[in-house]
């Protein structure tokens, strides 16, 4: 029997909460996460469509799991406006990288238009692929299922495979992954990422190195690994955040921006994100590729440059 990541299932879950919520409170709406849900969970999502419900379900995510929940469904905003806005500045191949349970493929208005690669694990890929033929009947005409293990495959292969166009620009997003990765393979998928056209972006999320000391300076960091080796799928690998513009620049990427998790969950959740516990050292960068004649573009600028101004 095929078993999804179980972080992955948690932030189908997180999704899931959010997308119950009043139309006027909900960060977004994704239709899919509940259907990635095993069945009891998907009982507890569909209840939460009761405001008493969703409350007691997610305070008690946040007393087990202090940070992860409100950090997930921030950074779910914060993503799907940055695809938006790559879409709507002419990036037409999108490049989702462990896709998991991630649903922008389906549910980002405009993304019909583009050719997405979803690259994943094989047996989480075949689970999202059984789940979207029950829903649709058929795959999705615009999406390419492309199965890797980063840890061991290459990814330059792999998307060569399906005749990526790496001649026309293309947005890479890379969610929840890098954390579980070795150093090699992370530096494998940034380089192979430079290689495409000027004017191509990569947003990818990561973790102060700092959380995986024994002794880090973050809080709730002894529990968070508790619970990841509980699952089965502890952290492995970190960033210096002082230390990224200039390991991009070795590769041929210019930092654009590199955000932590207070900094988006003020964004979107005022006050009450910024002042919330927990998974602080949850970030998120935007890095394009180096081209001597093109300049970031001007979506890019544009809500980078709002959210700075709200930080």
């Amino acid at each position: 029997m095929l078993r999804p990541s179980r972080t992955a299932e948690y932030m189908a879950l997180f999704r899931a909460l959010e997308s119950a919520r009043r139309r006027d409170a909900r960060l977004f709406s994704d239709p899919w996460a509940k259907r990635f849900l095993r069945p009891s969970l998907r009982i507890a999502a569909a209840a939460a469509c009761l405001p008493p419900v969703n409350s007691a379900i997610s305070a008690f995510i946040d007393q087990r799991w202090p940070g992860a929940r409100p950090s997930g469904i921030a950074r779910t905003r914060y993503i799907d406006e940055a695809l938006t806005d790559a879409l709507q500045d002419g990036l037409d191949q999108v490049v989702i990288l462990g896709a998991g349970f991630d649903s922008r493929a389906y549910r980002i208005p405009g993304i019909v238009r583009a050719r997405v690669f979803e690259v994943d694990r094989p047996a989480t890929s075949r689970i999202k692929q059984a789940v979207l033929r029950r829903t649709l009947g058929t795959l999705p005409s615009h999406v390419t299922y492309i199965a890797v293990d980063f840890n061991r495959n290459s990814l330059a292969q792999a998307l060569g495979a399906v005749a990526i166009d790496l001649d026309r620009p293309i947005f890479f997003l890379w969610e929840g992954v890098t954390n579980y990765l070795t150093e090699h393979a992370v530096d494998a998928t940034l380089r192979y990422a430079a290689t495409a056209v000027g004017r191509s972006r990569i947003l990818f999320t990561y973790v102060d190195r700092d959380v995986l000391r024994p002794r880090g300076t973050f809080r709730g960091t002894a529990a968070v690994r508790d619970l990841l080796r509980e699952v089965g799928e502890p952290w492995t690998f970190g960033f210096a955040p002082a230390e990224l513009p200039h390991y991009l620049d070795a590769r041929q990427l210019r930092l654009i921006s590199d955000v932590d998790s207070l900094t988006y969950r003020a964004r979107y959740m005022g006050r009450q994100g910024r002042h919330l516990i927990g998974y602080e050292f949850y970030r998120i960068a935007v890095a394009e590729v180096m081209d001597h004649h093109s300049t970031p573009v001007d979506g890019t600028a544009r809500w980078q440059g709002e959210l700075h101004a709200q930080g």
